[in-house]
């Protein structure tokens, strides 16, 4: 498991896994931000994200946002799976 290392402005240096992160991408940017909530204090708290840090939490499987809708890896998959099927009944006709 891959941890993340990152700073609370309450209680300063803070371990994450991707699963305690959410990146919220600006659309048509490479940038964003990523939120957590402190494991300690327990506050939300807000990291800009630029295209660095961005590419390194999908990497990583970090769940994301662009705009207001959250993306997962599953609805990626169905949205791919329904192409292929598109695919076929295109190029079967």
């Amino acid at each position: 498991m891959t941890t993340i290392k990152t700073t609370c402005s309450a209680c300063g240096d803070v371990e994450l896994a991707a699963e305690d992160l959410v990146l919220e991408l600006t659309p048509l940017e490479a940038s964003g931000r990523y939120v957590f909530d402190c494991p300690f204090c327990e506050s939300t708290q807000h990291r800009p994200a630029n295209e660095r840090v961005v590419a390194i939490l999908l990497a990583i499987g970090v769940t994301y946002i662009v705009g207001d809708e959250l993306v997962s890896e599953d609805a990626i998959m169905r949205f791919v799976d329904s192409l292929d099927d598109w695919l076929e009944d295109i190029t079967a006709a």
